[in-house]
């Protein structure tokens, strides 16, 4: 079979995926990106409260620790500045409190709180959250912040300028690293008691790391809604109270609740030139694991070595990543207790009914291995014809693009946080939306989008579990792609024939000057 032949084939097995009628326009798919995100983050007719865990970044004593973070989520409660909470009104998607060792602000505040959408992305709108993360976008968005939310709260240098200044992991954490939010149903009345005690008492920090962290906080909250929902875990922890483990001691308890709604989200850190970050670990877990450990613990300490790996693999083992996937959605974890009670009842038929019931609403937020092979089927056949068309030289292009963009581009940051980078190459000036909402937009390159869209889900697709969006985010980038793709080239023209020189294009011609 030619080489032509065995193209058509497998574009052909993956036609369902690509889509590729001419038909689609960029506002089907602008559409798309709206609905999703209005289901992403809106407000529920219920409520709820969590416990935000975020994964460790490679700073400081998380280098040695890999604690990660730990805050608080609500859905029906929100910021009435950064020190005062409310009830939320309509079409707000709810906030997260939390403290740190310092948030560097004029006066020692115990905690601060800030909308859900500024603390995972750094803008109000989902819309218009940024399609890939770097230290001048964050940086950007922190300073919007500062100017909009902080004002009278913020004014001396150190808290404008300081590195130290722990304000700033409140804004566009997804940036950083990757989220876990566990999640349980509030009443009106426990939100209602819980701002009471919260906005009376003084909000002074008083932060220690070993009895009084950022874990010990959200034990408190939470407890403050369930008394002794949340305990540490002394033992793998070595006295101390880390964000694993009370996230593992919720999700006990949720599961224990069957009207708790349960359910635990994932939010993927953004593709970008940041970091990645860390799976979260416990003490035990971290000497166990970890091979900068590891060394002085047989050298040092062989003698407590089984211990500790005893301990961890009996009691101290939890998988947000796994959780997450187990438990993404309230109609997952129900369909999970309607499980368990066809089990009590002996009936079979329903089990396995039910039963696949729950792989499809697994399914559905997580995907399938099936899917993303699929998909990653799809997208080399994809970055196969852009190559083709001479959009790009070769795909390891992709690997710097993020790179050569800033390295030649000068960042724009609208009122509203929509983000644009504007490019000068030789004479002619070029600019490219870097938010979902703009990247399509009249005046952005459609050109450069499309290969800044290639980049995102190639990324995407590279990234292991913990760092790889949900399924419905896959699905609104694949969109996206797909639109750009039809902006930039002729779905009706035969391929370009091999051999051709690449042309000097906006995109080929990033990071060469």
């Amino acid at each position: 079979m030619g080489s032509e032949a065995r193209s058509a084939n497998l574009w052909a097995s993956t036609g369902n995926l690509l889509a590729w009628a001419p038909a689609l326009r960029v506002g089907a798919a602008c559409l798309a990106v709206a609905a999703f995100f209005g289901c992403l983050v809106c407000p529920p007719a219920r409520a709820d409260v969590g416990i935000v865990l975020n994964e460790s970044l490679d700073t400081s004593v998380a280098r040695i620790t890999g604690s990660g973070h730990s805050a608080v989520y609500f859905s029906r409660i929100c910021a009435d500045g950064p020190v005062k909470l409310r009830l939320c009104a309509a079409g707000e998607r709810g906030s997260v409190m939390s403290n740190y060792t310092t948030l560097g602000e004029d006066r020692p505040f115990e905690w601060n709180v800030v909308p859900l959408s500024i603390y995972l992305y750094g803008v109000e709108d989902p819309e218009l959250e940024p399609v890939y993360g770097s230290e001048k976008i964050k940086h950007a968005l922190e300073e919007r912040y500062r100017e909009k939310y902080l004002t009278g709260y913020c004014e001396s240098k150190t808290c404008r300028t300081g590195n130290g200044s722990e304000w700033r992991e409140m804004v566009g954490a997804t940036l950083s690293r990757s989220i876990y939010i566990f999640i349980v149903a509030t009443t009106v009345e426990q939100d209602q008691n819980l701002i009471a005690e919260f906005n009376s008492l003084p909000n002074q920090n008083h932060f220690n790391g070993v009895t009084r962290n950022c874990a010990d906080f959200t034990r408190r909250v939470i407890n403050t809604y369930f008394p002794r929902a949340v305990s540490p875990d002394y033992i793998n922890d070595f006295g101390m109270t880390s964000p694993k483990a009370i996230a593992h001691s919720f999700s006990r308890y949720a599961l224990r609740h069957p009207e708790s709604q349960y359910r635990a989200l994932h939010y993927a850190q953004l593709p970008g030139r940041i970091k990645r970050s860390t799976e979260v670990r416990a003490g035990t877990e971290q000497l166990y694991r970890s091979k900068k450990l590891l060394v002085p613990m047989i050298i040092f300490a062989d003698h407590e070595l089984p211990f500790v790996a005893a301990s961890y693999l009996l009691t101290g083992r939890f998988n947000p990543e796994h959780e997450s996937e187990e438990h993404p959605s309230i109609e997952v974890t129900e369909a999970d207790h309607e499980i368990y009670r066809a089990k009590a009842e002996k009936n079979e038929a329903r089990v396995k009914e039910l039963q696949g019931v729950l792989r499809d609403r697994r399914a559905d937020v997580v995907g399938t291995s099936k899917e993303w092979s699929a998909y990653k089927t799809a997208f080399a056949l994809v970055v196969d014809e852009a190559v083709r068309n001479e959009i790009i030289p070769n795909r390891k292009y992709l690997d710097h693009f993020y790179h050569r963009l800033e390295a030649t581009g000068t960042l724009a940051l609208e009122a509203d946080g929509t983000s644009a980078m504007e490019i000068s190459n030789q004479d002619e000036k070029t600019r490219v939306g870097l938010s979902a909402s703009n990247i399509l937009s009249r005046g952005s390159d459609p050109e450069l989008a499309y290969v800044l869209m290639l980049t995102r889900i190639d990324r995407v697709l590279k990234s292991p579990k913990h760092s790889r969006e949900t399924m419905p985010e896959f699905r609104r980038d694949w969109e996206l792609l797909q639109a750009a793709r039809i902006k930039t080239i002729d779905v009706d023209s035969p391929p370009a024939l091999p051999g051709v020189a690449m042309r000097s294009g906006v995109a080929a011609s990033i990071g060469k000057n």
